[in-house]
């Protein structure tokens, strides 16, 4: 008998794929959802008794089809010329071996620039990474409610704004496919390290992001900042058991036992920033990537600090910013990384305060350094990263 966890697993495995065939054979995604959704079910009675079919992908989409197809007819009998319509586009042959194109069209029309940041994020985790919508509200700490209601609105306004369901013209591709990549990289950044809760990572998060990455990647094998976000993504990840220490405290990168590093996703990770070196056509998921492969190769702080020159200047931001400052605290010292970061307007985050209390201690400024960390305090949402923090500030006085 098949346990729950195993058909957990192919389903979400296999979710993003059928809704992503049904979307484009019945051009509508609450239906091709509700396809999937009725397939799965009748799957779980059915397998359980019988085993998985050999091809449980063939079997959920051709199921949910059918299913799609019986709900059309009852809704065309009913004068829907909608339905009427859509049921003569359903009945036309299709190809199920189209997936990889069905899934790039599926992924561009979640992260339609129409849509709020939001709407994406939530679209692209419930169609293409199978996630319930209880687990979507959880991981973003919204009500249930709240993100279903969401989700309705964003695939409404997706039919009403008659959004299309396709890959972008060439001259259109980079501006979508920069929605896409930020897509994907919140997602993984939450995951890395959840902006409040007890937990320092929520690994299923992560996981599900480096999944989606991977589809695309594979999908856009000609586009380095689908790799640069994968390669990024990979490298980072490999240090997730090195993370914690023993009491659950974070432990910053260089204080990492790097042995405990998970050198297959390095050496991937490293391979696939040689193989954007090779396109020679440099972005900010890229530079992100390389800086985080010289991590991995031992810490070349000026090396390090070259690479935030040319991310700063392709992506000027005053995150950015105050990651270059600490390089730069590396390499010129702590008191010229101190200026830069003292310019930033970056008050309302919890890192700019704690990065700023670091160099001030390293200065000798003990005083203003305990206040900076009690700002970053008032400020940190993560009970891992406030116990570290605590650990910090208290280590200035030890008395």
């Amino acid at each position: 008998m098949i346990s729950t966890a195993v058909l957990e697993r192919v389903f979400r495995a296999e979710h993003g794929r059928a809704v992503a065939v049904l979307a484009g054979v019945f051009g509508d995604l609450d239906l091709a959802e509700e396809a999937v959704q009725e397939a799965c079910a009748i799957a779980t009675v059915k397998w359980r008794a019988g085993g998985l079919p050999p091809s449980p992908a063939g079997w959920l989409i051709t199921t949910a089809r059918n299913r799609g197809i019986d709900r059309l007819r009852r809704e065309a009998n009913r004068a829907d010329r909608h339905a009427q319509a859509a049921l003569l586009h359903a009945n036309e042959p299709f190809d199920e071996g189209a997936v990889p194109d069905d899934r790039l069209r599926l992924i561009f029309t979640c992260c339609h620039p129409a849509l709020s940041t939001a709407a994406r994020v939530a679209l692209t985790l419930r169609l293409l990474g199978g996630l319930t919508t209880a687990e979507i509200a959880h991981a973003f700490l919204v009500p249930e409610p709240t993100l279903a209601q969401r989700l309705v609105r964003a695939k409404a306004k997706i039919r009403d704004a008659r959004i299309p369901y396709r890959v972008p013209e060439k001259t259109d591709l980079p501006e979508r496919l920069n929605a896409v990549l930020a897509v994907l990289y919140l997602i993984f950044t939450e995951g890395h390290t959840a902006s409040t809760g007890p937990d320092l990572t929520r690994p299923d998060l992560a996981a599900e992001a480096i999944r989606l990455t991977r589809v695309l990647a594979a999908l856009l094998p000609d586009e380095p900042e689908a790799l640069g976000l994968l390669a990024l993504e990979l490298l980072t990840e490999s240090r997730r058991a090195a993370r914690l220490d023993a009491d659950g405290i974070p432990v910053l990168l260089p204080d990492q036992d790097r042995a405990r590093w998970d050198q297959t996703l390095i050496a991937e990770g490293q391979d696939l920033v040689r193989q954007c070196l090779r396109i020679d056509r440099p972005g900010p998921y890229q530079l992100q990537a390389a800086i985080n492969a010289v991590h991995s190769d031992g810490t070349d702080w000026p090396q390090i600090l070259a690479l935030y020159d040319q991310l700063l200047a392709l992506a000027p931001t005053p995150i950015v910013a105050l990651n270059r400052a600490v390089a730069v605290a590396e390499v010129e010292g702590p008191a010229v990384a101190l200026t830069i970061v003292d310019s930033l307007n970056l008050n309302n985050r919890h890192l700019f305060h704690a990065v700023r209390a670091d160099l001030l201690a390293r200065l000798g400024r003990t005083a203003e350094a305990a206040e900076s960390y009690d700002e970053a305090l008032r400020l940190v949402a993560n009970e891992a990263e406030r116990l570290l923090l605590q650990r910090k500030r208290a280590a200035l006085s030890p008395g």
